[in-house]
């Protein structure tokens, strides 16, 4: 189980492909995304990698917030996301992961936070079909109906189907190609659409439900320090 990575929805735009093909895509920015801290089986009884992204303010950082930071020796990040790995897949602590870490071809789950929506009716939050259009309907068309039961047991379930607030919540659309990437200006190209609005943090991480392809890089493609790479070199 290879680590994700931290993204930033750009937007939607369509690529040809070379028999003329049209495929609309979702452009996402991976900017400096690095290994913030490692979560191992022996301290925390998990084995995980904090990935962090992103420019904040810094006068908006608490001092906890800020020793972290030092501790990893990397920048303050506006954006952390936790990843579960397997012990062979950990990456150091300072690496930036690149968007060589995924293939053209592979399937990705890509997890957001949906577009707020308000409150919505029965209809559009739950996909209802309304009520009859005649034979005495009149004004309440898109009423969602009768809700409960009558004497027994005379009250409406839990969990029952109604308008309410809709959308702004945590969502995970699995399966989504990776058309293509872009290692010069840091960009993944997936087919469709994804969650969220324009400038929302995705994270992308290896379908659960498909094979990882084998051209896919273990651990993962990633870059090291400028300081760390240097005794390496040696």
């Amino acid at each position: 189980m290879r680590s994700g990575l931290i993204a930033q929805k750009l937007g939607m735009t369509r690529i040809y492909t070379e028999e003329g093909v049209v495929v609309p895509v979702t452009v996402l920015k991976v900017d400096n995304c690095q290994v913030v801290a490692q979560k191992t089986s022996d301290k925390d009884g998990y084995t995980a990698l904090q990935l962090g992204a992103g420019v904040p303010k810094i006068k908006r950082l608490t001092k906890a917030e800020r020793g972290h930071f030092a501790v990893a020796k990397v920048e303050p990040k506006r954006k952390l996301k936790e990843f579960r790995v397997s012990p062979d897949n950990v990456i150091p602590v300072g690496a930036e992961i690149t968007v060589e870490h995924f293939v053209p071809g592979q399937f990705v789950d890509v997890t957001a936070t949906s577009m707020g929506k308000g409150f919505a009716g029965g209809m559009k939050r739950w996909n209802f079909g309304g009520l009859r259009a005649t034979h005495g309907v009149s004004v309440s068309h898109r009423s969602i109906g009768s809700t409960g039961n009558r004497q027994d047991p005379g009250k409406v379930f839990k969990n029952k189907k109604m308008p309410g607030h809709m959308g702004a919540e945590t969502t995970t659309t699995q399966n989504i190609v990776v058309v293509k990437t872009d290692a010069t200006r840091g960009l993944i190209m997936v087919k469709g659409s994804v969650p969220g609005v324009k400038g929302a943090w995705v994270s992308v991480r290896d379908a659960v439900k498909r094979k990882l392809p084998d051209s896919a890089p273990k651990p993962g493609a990633f870059k090291l320090p400028e300081a760390a790479a240097a005794p390496a070199a040696e």
